[in-house]
């Protein structure tokens, strides 16, 4: 029968890495089928090649014998035993055989393909006995043994006088031998009809396995040959093994790959939960596994520092102390502002106003951004400038706008006469914002540090998606915390500036187109 060797070859140059061993293994394959006298068998020969090809794909040193004459058989088997001898306590014997066996009076015999046998008492002259190859191993006292016996096939000799017994006897093992028949003592084997016998197609298939101890793996062979042959071959097996085997060690856990400077300072950094530090690592590393999480993060945390608290929220914070009385101040022309205002503030602004001048309300507007007076700051300043240089201030849209919307909050900045869309252009909000588009601008690098006192070195050649990942959902996320009309993240600075951030307040007014 042919032998695919390109398989045979494919399956070593696989396996033979993960299947290499410490310890010296053995093995003696035996496949006998061109029988001259009796019964040829079809299976054997290919049993044996493919069992050879495996076990030495698991790290055994083979013999292989094919069509053996009994003097082969005899030479063959004495010098197995004289390699398991050599190779010392530690080594594996294993003695594989496929072809004809027979018993006689509880004796199992091997059958050589010269065999010619016409009565049962010639039957030692003719034939080997099973117990011989035992005899070798046991005289070696190495620590593991295993024997396989596919020969439980028809009985060649059923013919004659006191050969009627069918399969083998059960043998005694030896301490440190596991034994294995291709079906239980007494029964027959088939010789299998697609190149193996059912046993050792089950065999070939569950040898290779990683890591599954010998007695699992012939309980697994045991389960598979029931099931090809509907229940009538059942493999058997009798061991007595002191220690563990398995012919195909299991793969090895890979050690955990080293962490890399950017995981060691992402770890430190993320349990910080300090925007400084995620915008520095982000800098550093703004190509590393760890750059969107920590993008992510830096959202969440923003997102967090510029919503307005909820009802709820406002309503849990208890001041440590009783406040301050709200000073009420009286401007000519202005309505009363009640705020917490120092001597100092109080006079910048009186300065201002007494003056008229843009450089005093500047001054006011520089020193207390977020102060009592800064809109109304921003706006006579605003005026001055558009007077300054010959312009009109734009007239305040009519509907609710204009009631929401009392004053321009920054500097040159009044509310647009027209719908923001998210990539429409702007027709306010200063230099640098006006003509430009929403989409556009958070794609550019910011105006001012994204976070009070951080480096110039760190962002001001940066892009604001550096740190975020802006999308039109997030940024209207952003924008939707501007419309509260106390809303405490309109005192802040923001990256793009002031003209950008009340930009968002009134793209969020008409719901973010």
């Amino acid at each position: 029968m042919k032998r695919n060797f390109a398989s045979i070859i494919a399956l070593i140059a696989i396996f033979a890495a993960t299947f290499a061993t410490a310890e010296p293994r053995i093995a003696l394959v035996i496949g006998n089928s061109a029988y001259e006298n009796v019964a040829q068998l079809d299976n054997p020969v290919t049993d044996a090649n493919d069992m050879a090809a495996t076990l030495t794909a698991a790290g055994f040193d083979v013999t292989l014998l094919l069509d053996a004459s009994q003097p082969m058989l005899n030479f063959s088997i004495a010098k197995f035993g004289k390699d398991l001898r050599d190779a010392g306590r530690d080594a594996t014997g294993l003695f594989y055989y496929a072809g004809h066996g027979v018993q006689s009076f509880g004796t199992n015999y091997l059958v050589p393909v010269d065999a010619a046998l016409k009565n049962a008492a010639d039957l030692d002259l003719v034939a080997i006995a099973a117990e011989s190859v035992l005899r070798q191993m046991k005289s070696a006292r190495n620590k593991t043994n295993i024997v396989i016996l596919d020969a439980c096939r028809d009985n060649p000799f059923e013919t004659i006088l006191d050969m009627d017994d069918n399969g083998l006897a059960e043998m005694n093992a030896p301490t440190g031998t596991f034994l294995s028949y291709s079906t239980a003592p007494g029964a027959v084997a088939l010789d299998g009809l697609d190149g193996n016998s059912p046993f050792t197609k089950a065999l070939l298939k569950n040898i290779p396995e990683p890591g599954m101890p010998i007695e699992q793996l012939f309980k697994a062979v045991r389960i598979e040959v029931l099931k090809e042959t509907g229940g009538a071959q059942v493999p058997w097996d009798a061991s007595s093994l002191t220690g563990n085997f398995n012919f195909v060690e299991a793969a090895p856990v890979p050690a955990p790959a080293p962490m890399t400077n950017a995981g060691m300072t992402w770890e430190a950094v993320r349990d910080t939960k300090d925007p400084l530090q995620i915008l520095l690592f982000l800098r550093a590393y703004p190509d590393s596994q760890f750059a969107g999480p920590a993008r992510e993060m830096l959202n969440a945390l923003m997102v967090s520092e510029l919503s307005p608290p909820s009802p709820s929220e406002q309503a849990a914070i208890v001041p440590d102390k009783e406040p301050a009385a709200p000073t009420s101040v009286t401007l000519s022309g202005s309505t009363q502002i009640a705020a917490e205002v120092t001597d100092t503030e109080r006079a910048l602004i009186e300065t201002a106003r007494k003056s008229g001048k843009a450089s005093d309300y500047q001054a006011y507007v520089d020193a207390y951004p977020s102060g009592a007076y800064a809109e109304l700051a921003a706006f006579e300043l605003a005026l001055l400038k558009e007077k300054e240089g010959g312009t009109t201030m734009a007239a305040l849209p009519s509907g609710d706008r204009a009631l929401q919307v009392v004053v321009p909050e920054v500097p040159g900045m009044v509310p647009p006469t027209s719908v923001i869309t998210y990539n429409g252009s702007l027709e306010t909000g200063g230099a640098g914002i006006v003509g430009n588009s929403l989409e556009s601008l958070i794609t550019g690098s910011p105006t001012y540090p994204p976070i009070e006192g951080l480096p110039e070195s760190v962002w001001k050649d940066a892009t604001c998606s550096t740190c975020h990942q802006w999308t039109r959902e997030a940024l209207c996320t952003q924008a939707q915390t501007y419309l509260a009309a106390e809303a405490p993240a309109l005192a802040k600075t923001h990256p793009l500036g002031g003209g950008f951030k009340h930009n968002l307040k009134y793209w969020a007014q008409d719901g973010c187109q």
